[in-house]
């Protein structure tokens, strides 16, 4: 499991602006892979042919309960935004979610957050706000924007 840990925070510490109080710790990382129905997905830069060889670039942890999952966590390092990493991750992380009979997605995210436009893409639709959710943002509060997507 530590290397799943690492790989996420590698992606983690260059993803998440400081600014914003979103990245989470490596203790809560490692608390939430542990945790029963939380899964995870991680994109590698391909080396020498090989997908699962290279370092990691994107990561995607979510948790399901009964038929809904909560997507947590969705980062591409900055250096390899742009080239579609994201909506690989985001298809993949879908299709799996369907497997596994999830029927609903929900996610949260920061107000202002430019992957707003891949969800809204997707299919995501905005369905609440929770006024001052980030507490830990510079010039913060910011709100949390609350989607959902139904599986067909």
């Amino acid at each position: 499991m530590d290397d799943t840990v690492d790989a996420i925070m590698q992606v983690m510490r260059v993803a998440f602006d400081n600014a914003y109080g979103e990245a989470w710790t490596r203790r809560q990382v490692a608390d939430a892979l542990v945790t029963p129905n939380t899964h995870y997905l991680l994109y590698r830069k391909k080396v020498g042919g090989t997908p699962d060889a290279g370092e990691t670039i994107g990561f995607v942890l979510s948790r399901k309960a009964v038929d809904e999952e909560e997507l947590l966590l969705i980062a591409v390092d900055p250096e390899h935004r742009g080239k579609g990493i994201g909506n690989k991750l985001l298809t993949e992380y879908l299709s799996e979610a369907k497997l596994r009979g999830a029927k609903r997605i929900f996610l949260e995210m920061r107000s202002g957050n430019p992957a707003e436009h891949l969800y809204r893409e997707f299919g995501f639709t905005q369905i609440g706000v929770r006024r001052g959710y980030y507490r830990g943002a510079i010039n913060g509060p910011l709100d949390a924007v609350t989607f959902v997507f139904n599986i067909k």
